[in-house]
């Protein structure tokens, strides 16, 4: 069931966060992203081969390498510095900003039109984000705004990379795409995760949480979102966004004792809202909801 499948991804990507939390304090945001992606990349290549759509990629490595730096090396490097001083749950909420700066970023870059729904969005979404960051108590302390600034512009590249793929890598197989951005990711971060490499032993249970992140919060991730785009359309798979920070939010309680605060909860409503408003997500969950869609049995527009 499809609805079934988003929340299966929704709580895969949304423990990414928490994944992050517990191992990059002794691995560091460099080694670990490039031991994420270059995991993600062994776990997608067997897909890619299967899909026998490789030759999709010619021509196009150096869009590829682009994609897997504003997609994956440079994001996921962002939400790990981020991680040295904020929580799953918080990272998880401003990870869902990513259409609010998608379509700032198709409006400025890409010459995509922005409607006064979208432009509303954006406002309500960056109201939701000061509400957030400004009720968290010693958010301004030490280390703390520079892993707010990291935390926000990892989606920031996340709304570059959309609108770049889509113009430069149409007609590439999704899972070209896929295997393709991880193994540049990879190549990107493997000489400045060596000079950052830890001196100290690496504890198993780090290990544990890498294994994750690379096999089940990238390679298998992907799967179950491309898989869902078949099924039932881009736009559906889509609001996955909409449910990534409530199993943030649930795993960071239950595993790592964070607080979930009003404010949290709150500042996640009004940025979803925005989110909702800035992507045109709220026609997709209404259609989906209302009788006649659940009874038609179609796929999202």
């Amino acid at each position: 069931m499809p609805s079934l499948e988003l929340l299966l991804l929704a709580a895969i990507w949304g423990s990414s966060f928490l994944f992050l939390r517990i191992a990059v304090p002794e691995l560091g945001p460099v080694p670990l992203i490039a031991l994420r992606v270059s995991v993600a990349a062994l776990v997608l290549l067997p897909v890619l081969r299967m899909t026998r759509r490789a030759h999709t990629m010619r021509g196009k490595l150096l869009p590829l390498a682009v994609v897997g730096l504003s997609n994956s090396a440079l994001p996921f490097t962002l939400f790990a510095v981020g991680a040295l001083h904020l929580g799953a749950g918080f990272e998880a909420i401003l990870n869902a900003t990513t259409p609010l700066w998608a379509a700032v970023i198709g409006a400025a870059l890409f010459g995509a039109p922005i409607s006064r729904a979208q432009l509303a969005g954006l406002g309500v979404g960056l109201l939701g984000v000061v509400l957030l960051v400004g009720a968290q108590p010693g958010v301004w302390h030490g280390g703390e705004p520079l892993a707010v600034g990291a935390a926000l512009l990892a989606p920031v590249s996340y709304g570059f990379a959309a609108h770049y793929a889509r113009r430069h890598l149409a007609g590439v197989d999704a899972a070209a795409v896929a295997f393709g951005s991880q193994a540049f990711a990879a190549l990107a971060l493997a000489l400045p995760a060596a000079a950052l490499w830890p001196a100290h032993a690496v504890s198993g249970g780090i290990w544990a949480s890498v294994a994750a992140l690379g096999v089940l919060c990238t390679g298998v991730a992907y799967v179950l979102y491309f898989r869902l785009i078949a099924r039932v359309g881009a736009a559906y798979a889509a609001s996955v966004t909409f449910l990534i920070p409530v199993f943030g939010m649930l795993w960071g309680r239950l595993f790592l004792h964070e607080a979930v605060t009003a404010s949290m909860v709150g500042g996640c409503a009004v940025i979803l809202t925005g989110t909702a408003l800035a992507s045109g997500q709220w026609r997709v969950l209404w259609r989906r909801s209302s009788p006649r869609s659940r009874g038609s049995g179609g796929h999202s527009p």
